[in-house]
């Protein structure tokens, strides 16, 4: 399946007094992970609720295994479980600047059609471009 990887260094404002990420702010980096994922595609999250199409989080699984710093340089790579239904599902894994492994996670969104509000399945335009 298709993997994305960005990085990213860690921003002050992101950190305790300890210079440690605060753990909510992973969740940020999981959604710069995917969002690059789909645009990478050649879709934004943008366009795509622009055509009707919400995606929401339904559930979020994260693993901490070591903190991520003030300042560090991290990477975030991001990859699609198996292939969308009503849902999509992606696997993530955070690292430092000395390929240590931080963070691994899942998420699971669901496509919502945005006018009526109810659970849809994955775009055509989605699907075809991960057969490719």
């Amino acid at each position: 399946m298709k993997i994305t990887t960005i990085q990213f260094r860690v921003r002050y404002g992101e950190t305790d007094q300890m210079g440690v990420v605060y753990y909510g702010n992973y969740a940020q980096y999981l959604e710069q992970g995917r969002t690059e994922w789909l645009r990478e595609l050649g879709f934004s999250y943008k366009w795509m609720e622009a055509n009707n199409v919400q995606l929401p989080v339904v559930h979020l699984s994260i693993d901490y295994k070591h903190p991520a710093r003030y300042d560090d340089l991290i990477t975030v790579r991001t990859s699609l479980v198996k292939m969308p239904t009503a849902k999509i599902e992606f696997f993530y894994e955070i690292f430092n600047e000395s390929n240590q492994l931080l963070v691994s996670a899942t998420t699971v969104l669901v496509f919502i059609n945005t006018e009526t509000k109810k659970l849809m399945k994955a775009p055509d335009y989605l699907l075809e471009k991960l057969a490719e």
